[in-house]
């Protein structure tokens, strides 16, 4: 599978005390099977198309100052064509060559506290891929989970390679064990996978054990007060 992208980065250094460099990032890829088209700053993804639901996505968070796209989903369909007619022109051009790969890393964590029969979701996140496509795959006690899966857009590191995640909706029950696997070509064996198992930590008898002697002692050392301070009055 041939992939074809174009990145174009733009510094720029803001006069202050100290002078700040920023990166503004522009990325446009296709493939015979994927396509790109996104927006960042200083490694944050702040714009992509979304080629299957046909929209424009703003991906700054909500404390951020609001920043607007327009045009830039039907910009990103055109520049998408002509990526693909250059693509084509490119293979025919072009000799194959050796690819230079980079193979992935992944984890795998849970995006809030682990609690028992509250719906949480599992993140899979894999990083340092080169070059895309990657699939991720999941499973629940060996068994292959479909449903509630999704997979996020490709976000572009500043050193050209990328990095992907998949996250799974599932309910925590004790002893279920899910796993994620990285399919990628870079990789030695062409996979690798990450579990986690659903292990929420249970309080230890230690804190209750003390809690319980220091209130015993405190009562102890109330009583014993109380005793000589009648004690003493009666000698009075």
């Amino acid at each position: 599978m041939e992939m074809y992208g174009v990145l174009l980065m733009l510094a720029v250094i803001v006069s202050t005390e100290t002078q700040v460099v920023h990166r503004d990032v522009l990325f446009l890829g296709c493939s015979d099977a994927e396509k790109e088209f996104l927006y960042g700053f200083d490694g944050e993804e702040l714009y992509h198309s979304d080629f299957i639901r046909k929209e424009g996505v703003v991906t700054a968070p909500d404390f951020a100052d609001p920043v607007g796209f327009p045009g830039a989903y039907e910009g990103s369909v055109a520049q998408l064509e002509a990526c693909k007619q250059n693509l084509a022109t490119y293979i025919k051009a072009c000799k194959p060559t050796d690819e230079q790969l980079t193979p992935p890393d992944a984890s795998i964590y849970s995006k809030g506290d682990v609690v028992l029969g509250v719906q949480n979701t599992l993140i899979c996140l894999v990083t340092g891929l080169f070059p895309p496509p990657v699939n991720v795959s999941w499973t629940k006690n060996n068994q292959i989970v479909a449903e509630d899966v999704s997979l996020s857009q490709y976000r572009i590191k500043n050193d050209g390679t990328f990095n992907i995640f998949s996250s799974l909706k599932f309910t925590p029950a004790e002893g279920d064990i899910y796993s994620c696997t990285v399919y990628h070509k870079a990789l030695e064996s062409h996979f690798i996978t990450k579990t986690w198992e659903v292990d929420v930590a249970v309080p230890g008898v230690g804190p209750a054990v003390f809690c319980g002697v220091g209130l015993s002692l405190g009562l102890l050392g109330v009583a014993a007060g109380t005793f000589f301070l009648i004690k003493g009055n009666n000698c009075n």
